[in-house]
């Protein structure tokens, strides 16, 4: 068994104080967790990094962990690499499971994979890319678990898809019983429907069964444009049969925020003589673009030089062409920040693509006051989630991914609350939904406009968790009341 022991230093002790006080047993050594947002700090019981190479093994392991955890009436919540950002994986002194796996088997025929649900993305691009596949869906970095994906229903930038559960062909789940069940749209679907975006709420995803896509040479078309012509032409593009991947930016300074738009599409184009360039990161380019990003915090010029460099000298640069996969395999930890004074927050609005001037307008009221610094906004396109009960995407949307850099202080956190339910609210007034694997600065009545079918996901776990073993912040916050 692995344990942390917790480290009170300067660096870690404002996380600490806005995480309040920890109680443990004091038979017990504390170990303590924590996730992406460096805010999450969690006292477990017991935390165990799951080794997969054994299946037999690994299942009886689960099965005596499970055992264990309702006999002491302890929660038990699964992660990966925990990027989320409010504890969504962390059992408040309970028992807390990491999966790690590399199990992948590919049926070209069918043009899918099975792959063990701990298993990062980073290695299935890379055995896929040998293959002459990709990803049909993903999250926009590879360095997150494909099981994780599964539970937050993650999307992507590839166009036109839904989250990634639609590309989902089953799954195996372990319940609270240990009881090991095959999830379809056929075989046990209201379990399948349940653990798409149920943020392991419902059980163990084991492995998982996804639609894969063709490899292929990309060539980007980057428009600019002002930010108010933006939302129509992006829906136009994200349809268009020929655009395979789409995103869109947008500038971020202060006094001229969201004036102007950055679009870029990706077509198929012709593959070298010699074949599709074997997958690679992003290299050098990777660590300019770090320091362009990072040198904004505090810095309204620096911002504005960045999207200049964004939309002018990136594109002067070179062709921007790359393979499918190549687009998707960089890590989050590319653009990572290194002051410990300060954490990186993310904030995600679904808004339907009528109403998006509105959500610019409000945007430009909304951010310039608050303390956090305001980095990027990301862009992308969601078709309606047909399948989830905890959907954010209820209908096509353009997804707006908004990056904050913050002080790791109780007054900073104060601020972040402020500046999210206040986004919040405007969202949910032009009729839109926020994602739930951040901060948990929503209001309780803000998740429930949001997700309007929580209180059918609530009853469905206690029928099939009736003692609530798997629980993690999430659940305390919002549906276990």
């Amino acid at each position: 068994m692995a344990m942390r022991q917790p480290n009170l230093t300067r660096r870690n002790l404002p996380a600490l104080l806005v995480a309040g006080p920890m109680p443990v047993a004091a038979t017990q050594p504390a170990i303590v967790l924590n996730d992406a947002s460096r805010l999450s700090a969690t006292p477990v019981f017991r935390y165990w990094s799951a080794d997969a190479s054994n299946e037999a093994a690994f299942l009886a392991r689960l099965r005596a962990e499970l055992r264990d955890a309702a006999g002491q009436r302890r929660p038990v919540a699964v992660g990966a690499a925990r990027h989320s950002m409010g504890a969504q994986s962390l059992p408040r002194d309970g028992t807390a499971i990491s999966m790690r796996g590399a199990r992948l088997d590919i049926d070209r025929a069918a043009r899918t994979c099975r792959v063990h649900a701990g298993t990062r993305w980073s290695s299935v691009i890379r055995r896929l890319d040998t293959e002459g596949l990709s990803p049909l869906v993903m999250q926009s970095n590879n360095d997150f678990g494909v099981g994780a994906t599964l539970c937050v229903n993650a999307h992507g930038w590839p166009t036109p898809h839904g989250p990634f559960g639609s590309t989902v062909v089953a799954f195996r789940i372990m319940l609270a019983d240990g009881t090991v069940v095959e999830c379809s749209p056929t075989r046990n679907a209201d379990l399948f429907r349940l653990a798409i975006g149920g943020y392991g709420l419902i059980g163990i995803v084991l492995d998982v069964e996804v639609r894969l896509a063709a490899n292929a040479m990309l060539q980007p078309l980057q428009e600019v444009m002002p930010a108010d012509a933006f939302a129509p032409r992006f829906i136009a593009m994200a349809n268009d049969p020929t655009v395979g991947m789409i995103y869109g930016r947008m500038n971020v300074s202060r006094a001229d925020m969201f004036t102007e738009a950055l679009l870029v599409s990706y077509r198929a184009a012709p593959a070298p003589r010699n074949g599709l360039p074997p997958v690679a990161q992003g290299g050098m380019m990777v660590q300019v673009a770090r320091s362009i990003y990072r040198a904004q915090i505090g810095s309204e010029a620096a911002k504005r030089r960045r999207w200049l460099a964004e939309k002018r000298l990136v594109p002067a640069l070179g062709t921007g062409m790359a393979t499918r996969n190549r687009l998707m395999n960089e890590p989050a930890a590319s653009l990572a920040g290194r002051d410990p004074r300060r954490t990186d927050i993310l904030h995600e609005y679904f808004l339907p693509a009528p109403r998006f001037g509105d959500f610019l307008a409000g945007c430009r009221t909304l951010i310039p006051p608050a303390k956090a610094e305001f980095l990027n906004v990301t862009l992308r396109h969601v078709l309606r989630d047909n399948l989830s009960l905890l959907a954010y995407a209820r209908s096509d949307c353009i997804a707006a991914v908004l990056s904050f850099s913050q002080e790791m202080s109780a007054e900073g956190e104060a601020d972040m609350v402020r500046l999210t339910q206040a986004l919040t609210d405007m969202v949910l007034g032009l009729g839109g939904s926020f994602y739930l694997p951040y901060r948990r600065h929503a209001r309780p009545d803000q998740f429930a406009r949001a997700y309007p079918r929580a209180d059918e996901f609530r009853h469905a776990k206690r029928t099939h968790d009736p003692h609530l073993l798997f629980r993690n912040a999430l659940w305390d916050s919002y549906l276990g009341t």
